[in-house]
C-alpha cells in the first residue's frame, strides 16, 4: 500500500496537472472567441471551409474545402415532373419591361410568350432568357447590339416563345422549319420574328448533355443564345477542333462532335467561331 505521505504527493501532482489543463483550455477558449465573443457553428465551419456553410449539413471533425466541394449538391441535369407533350397553342405574355442590355448600338425590343397548358410560369421563363442574353458572353458584347424585353402588347423586334413540343413543331414548319428527329419534335426553331423554344428541350435538356453532367442552366442559355443568334442572322458552324468549346452557333442539341458544352458567342471578350456548316 501507499503511504499517507505519497498518497498526498499524488494528489496534489494531480490537483496541479488538472489546474494547466484548466487553464490551457481557458486560453485556447479565449483565442478561439476573440473580443466579440464565441463563434457559431456556422462561422467556425466557413472560415475552416473557405466557403458558406451548407444548409442542414453536418459540421466533420476536421473541415477543408475539398470537403466542402464534395458535399456541395450535384448540378440539376433535367427539371423533374412530367412534361406536357400538347398545350392549349394560346399564349401568355409576360408583361414587365426589363432593363437594356448592352452598352452601345441597335435597340432590339422582344417580348417573351409561354404556352398556355405548358404548366411554366412567363416570368420565370423571362428571367432566364434575360439572364442568356445579358451575359457575359452574350451577342450585346459586341458593342454593336442592345437588346431590351417589352411587354406583350408593346412593338417589338421579334418575340421569344416558350411552346410544348406538339405547338412548337407546328410553329416552325408554319416558318419553314423542321424540327423533327425521328418523326417527333425535337429541337427548338427560329421563324421569321419568332424564337421558339420547345419545352422538351427546355425540361429535359439533350441526352449527350445529361450524360456529360452538363447542368440545365447551361442548356437554356445555350438554346436561347442560338436561336437568338438565328434571329440576328448567323448560321450554323461547326466544331473548330476536338476538346475546343462549340460554337454557340454549332447545332449542340443533336451533337457535340468532340466539342465542349458552350451557350456563348463570345468567349474571354472576343466572338468565338467555327468553320461554316
Amino acid at each position: 500500500m501507499l503511504s499517507s505521505a505519497r498518497r498526498r504527493r499524488r494528489l496534489a501532482l494531480l490537483a496541479q496537472l488538472v489546474a494547466v489543463v484548466v487553464a490551457v483550455g481557458a486560453a485556447a477558449t479565449v483565442l478561439a472567441e476573440g473580443p466579440d465573443g464565441p463563434p457559431g457553428a456556422d462561422r467556425l465551419a466557413a472560415e475552416a471551409a473557405g466557403t458558406p456553410p451548407l444548409v442542414d449539413a453536418p459540421l466533420p471533425a476536421d473541415p477543408s474545402p475539398s470537403d466542402a466541394v464534395a458535399s456541395s449538391p450535384p448540378p440539376v441535369l433535367r427539371a423533374p415532373g412530367a412534361v406536357p407533350s400538347a398545350g392549349t397553342g394560346k399564349f401568355g405574355y409576360d408583361a414587365r419591361s426589363g432593363p437594356v442590355l448592352g452598352r452601345a448600338g441597335e435597340l432590339r425590343r422582344y417580348r417573351v410568350a409561354v404556352e398556355s397548358g405548358s404548366n411554366e410560369d412567363a416570368g420565370e421563363f423571362a428571367q432566364a432568357v434575360q439572364v442568356a442574353l445579358t451575359g457575359p458572353g452574350s451577342w450585346v458584347d459586341s458593342g454593336r447590339l442592345r437588346l431590351q424585353q417589352v411587354p406583350g402588347d408593346a412593338p417589338r423586334d421579334f418575340t421569344v416563345y416558350l411552346a410544348t413540343a406538339r405547338t412548337a413543331g407546328r410553329m416552325c414548319a408554319d416558318g419553314g422549319v423542321d424540327i423533327r428527329v425521328d418523326g417527333r419534335p425535337y429541337t427548338s426553331c427560329r421563324a421569321p420574328g419568332q424564337v421558339i423554344v420547345n419545352l422538351d428541350r427546355w425540361r429535359l435538356s439533350v441526352p449527350h448533355f445529361v450524360s456529360a453532367g452538363v447542368p440545365l442552366t447551361l442548356y437554356r442559355t445555350y438554346v436561347v443564345n442560338h436561336e437568338v443568334g438565328h434571329q440576328l442572322g448567323h448560321r450554323h458552324e461547326r466544331c473548330p477542333g476536338a476538346g475546343r468549346p462549340a460554337p454557340v452557333m454549332m447545332q449542340q442539341t443533336l451533337f457535340l462532335n468532340g466539342c465542349r458544352a458552350n451557350p456563348w458567342p463570345y468567349v474571354d471578350g472576343r466572338r468565338y467561331t467555327g468553320p461554316a456548316l
